[in-house]
């Protein structure tokens, strides 16, 4: 009866390892199983993104695009302005700026003469105004009436509101970008692009004493083995219109690329007057306190 016993023993347990064999077994089968749904459902959402990637992407798209847009913007109002004229920075060419520029009911209606005397930073100006004026009539831009008013030229000097800074010595454009996040600024010339804004130094004068140039890159050309630099602006002396210059004439250039003009509403919360570009009127400062100025 023991030898029965042992035998029946031995027979269980080989049952039991036998049977817990084969439960590992199918345990196994089945954890492979749950993998391979898991990985397909990995698979599934990999192949079919969410819906929200769509939307972050397409959104990413639409600013990328925006950004680029800008540049083709400034050109095509570049093509909407008079051709001549003729330069001066008489008071008479102010007044006439200033009525070139009509704000009335929310909008601003840019209508320059092509007879009028006109001057650098007022052209440019113009032309970024009209940039502002197209985004907001394509309703890719809005601006409250009180960031609008802070557009119109009024008699600003130096330094103050959007106009006293776009219109001051030394790196007007640059510091109003800077400082309000419009744009980046940069004064490598084999980053800039057709529809940058450039304020050209004819020397490395700045402030006191300077002379500088406002205009809007339109890009770089060889003549018979020499570099020139192509830009929009009113010009010496027939106004509005395109110049070439060799680049050799460049002492120092900084260029500005309108990306996010929405951010002009920050001219809210910024001092009424940049005290760095007030002070150049009577002050002199560097290319390296410019270019540190302006985020370069």
């Amino acid at each position: 009866m023991a030898d029965i016993a042992v035998r029946d023993f031995s027979t269980s347990l080989g049952m039991t390892k036998e049977c817990a064999a084969r439960g590992a077994l199918a345990q196994r089968r089945k954890s492979a199983a749950v993998a391979r749904r898991d990985f397909g459902g990995y698979l599934f959402c990999v192949r079919r993104p969410a819906p929200w990637i769509f939307v972050v992407i397409l959104g990413l798209r639409m600013q990328i695009a925006f950004a680029a847009d800008c540049n083709d913007l400034i050109l095509d109002q570049i093509k909407q302005m008079p051709t001549g004229g003729r330069y001066s920075v008489s008071h008479f060419a102010k007044i006439r700026l200033q009525s070139s520029a009509h704000f009335e009911s929310g909008k601003f209606f840019i209508l320059p003469s092509a007879a009028s005397p006109s001057f650098c930073s007022g052209a440019t100006y113009l032309v970024f105004i009209r940039t502002i004026e197209s985004l907001r009539a394509r309703e890719e831009l809005h601006l409250d009436f009180a960031t609008l008013e802070q557009l119109i030229i009024r008699d600003q000097r130096d330094g103050e509101g959007i106009w006293g800074r776009w219109n001051a010595n030394g790196p007007g454009t640059a510091r109003l970008f800077h400082e309000l996040g419009l744009g980046p600024n940069f004064d490598n010339f084999d980053q800039a692009r057709p529809g940058d804004f450039m304020k050209i130094f004819w020397s490395r004068q700045v402030g006191k004493s300077e002379h500088g140039h406002s205009t809007i890159f339109l890009g770089r050309e060889n003549r018979l083995g020499v570099e020139y630099v192509r830009y929009w602006s009113s010009n010496v002396p027939s106004g509005y219109g395109e110049k070439s210059v060799p680049r050799s004439k460049i002492a120092y250039a900084i260029f500005s690329r309108l990306e996010t003009p929405a951010n002009l509403a920050r001219i809210s919360t910024a001092p009424f007057v940049d005290s760095y570009l007030a002070s150049l009127l009577r002050t002199r400062s560097s290319i390296a306190e410019a270019g540190t100025k302006c985020g370069l």
